[in-house]
């Protein structure tokens, strides 16, 4: 897995528990804190389907082409 993408959802796992802790104690700051949860894990999946492309590229560029 690629490190942004394990930075990424890092991030996301410490909004979570944050949320969880803001919305506990009564606060509607934890709105924003779910909002970084989203946008993060929207980052890491996009992280890991780059990689997962750009792999499949690199794999389909290493075979020979049949001429025609």
């Amino acid at each position: 897995m690629p490190r942004l993408a394990v930075f990424a959802l890092v991030v996301c796992a410490l909004a979570v528990a944050a949320a969880v802790v803001s919305f506990a104690q009564g606060s509607w700051l934890g709105i924003v804190w779910i909002l970084m949860a989203g946008i993060s894990s929207n980052m890491a999946w996009f992280y890991v389907r780059k990689a997962k492309m750009e792999r499949a590229g690199e794999e389909g560029a290493a075979e020979p082409t049949a001429a025609h």
